[in-house]
């Protein structure tokens, strides 16, 4: 039985570590496309 609870438990780590590491490159993402935004606002304006 302590095996299932440490596999349990492995899996649960690594998956909360997936879904940090996607929101952190989700969170990247985001902020270039609002870079690439506003450099194309600055150009229209030119």
């Amino acid at each position: 039985m302590t095996y299932l609870f440490a596999a349990y438990t492995a899996v649960w780590v690594v998956l909360f570590a997936y879904v940090f590491s996607l929101s952190r490159r989700q969170q990247k993402f985001q902020d270039e496309v609002m870079k690439l935004q506003k450099l194309l606002e600055s150009q229209k304006r030119s």
